[in-house]
């Protein structure tokens, strides 16, 4: 029972915002690539994300994927099962 609470403690705490990291798009320019992934997430998140990277000026959104699954662990105390959730976004901040 404590391994449970310790891994939902770890989810609750990661789940918080969107991150995001400097890339280059593939037309050249500087882009962002962001990642909203996980049950507690949402679109909406990396969208803010982007506006807060971006600010008044606007970005352009290159790609965006989405992906559920099933994630299971195992072992010899306890084993846990549940679903996840990919989200990601690639974005240019317009000039």
């Amino acid at each position: 029972m404590k391994n449970i609470i310790i891994v939902f403690s770890a989810i609750i705490l990661l789940s918080g915002c969107a991150n995001s990291s400097k890339t280059y798009a593939p037309d050249g320019r500087e882009a962002y690539s962001i990642d909203c992934s996980g049950l507690a997430r949402t679109w909406g998140m990396c969208l803010e994300k982007a506006g807060d990277l971006c600010g008044a000026k606007g970005y352009d959104i290159y790609t965006s994927t989405g992906d559920k699954g099933w994630v299971a662990t195992a072992q010899p105390d306890f084993a846990m099962a549940g679903s996840t959730i990919s989200r990601n976004l690639l974005i240019a901040c317009k000039k």
